[in-house]
């Protein structure tokens, strides 16, 4: 072998596509998916009235709020899935994108919810979660933690 080859400081490269990048891709999706249909198509407007049927499928309607905590888990898990080193984000410059990336919109989850926190009717998701936009955004910022412990 030459002797570039064997250079410490050269970035690790692997494959671009890895059945845990393809996981971690359709976790987030499917998370961002539920969220939406929730939203969108089952929920009831609170301010309507009087109020309508609630959409389909029944089971959606009946967790309620707790929709959002299947979506914005099936997104933290794909996060989480997407730092392991097999996969472009848990491997070099990915590692740094992937927690700032975490932290930045955490933090900027946080100060939405504080800016507009009197009035959140017309911000989607929010309005909904009152006081758990907390919660979502602390979330966030843990995920970039889990980027942080692959970090060289």
């Amino acid at each position: 072998m030459a002797k570039a080859k064997l250079d410490p400081l050269a970035p690790a490269r692997g494959p671009l596509l890895s059945v845990r990048s393809v996981i971690a891709l359709v976790l987030i999706v499917l998370g961002i998916a539920w969220m939406a249909y929730f939203y969108i198509v089952v929920r009831v407007d609170p301010t309507a009235f009087p109020k309508p049927d609630p959409g389909s499928p029944a089971f959606m309607d009946d967790l309620g709020n707790w929709n959002y905590l299947i979506g914005f888990g099936l997104i933290m898990l794909g996060l989480v899935i997407s730092a392991h080193p097999s996969t472009p984000l848990g491997r070099g410059r990915g590692v740094v994108v992937g927690m700032l990336s975490c932290f930045l919109i955490g933090l900027l989850w946080i100060c939405t919810y504080y800016v507009f926190s009197n009035d959140m009717s017309s911000i989607p998701v929010f309005n909904d979660l009152g006081q758990k936009n907390l919660f979502v955004g602390i979330a966030l910022m843990a995920v970039g933690f889990t980027f942080a412990t692959r970090w060289e």
